[in-house]
């Protein structure tokens, strides 16, 4: 059986090349909000979320605190299209595995995912 993956973004267009990139190797899941994210993980089982940290309402650290209650052992890939180091160097004391900056190579995504997949 395929690994299901949880991409959270609130940019459509960044969803959808995600899930292009993924479904081949992957079966996704796609949310647009923090809240969202949180109820899909609440009901399903997931292997690995991939967690934009810039989102309106709840954003990426908010929405990965909140998920530590009750899905803690999955592994977190965070998404940023900042540049700011703080960003990742806060994701990963938060216990993510890994981050990546957008736009990210197809490879690239690849590579992390099935990297970070296995830490589960």
């Amino acid at each position: 059986m395929q690994k299901r993956i949880l991409v959270v973004d609130d940019d459509t267009m960044n969803l959808k090349r995600t899930m292009i990139i993924l479904k081949k190797h992957y079966d996704v899941l796609l949310a647009e909000s923090g809240q969202e994210a949180l109820d899909i993980l609440k009901n399903e089982i997931i292997d690995l979320v991939l967690l934009d940290i810039a989102m309106p309402e709840m954003d990426g650290m908010e929405t990965f605190q909140r998920m530590k209650d009750y899905a803690e052992d999955i592994p977190v890939i965070f998404l940023t299209a900042s540049g700011y180091e703080d960003d990742v160097l806060n994701a990963i004391m938060l216990g993510a595995v890994n981050y990546l900056k957008k736009p990210f190579l197809p490879q690239e995504l690849l590579k992390r995912v099935a990297k970070g997949s296995e830490q589960k």
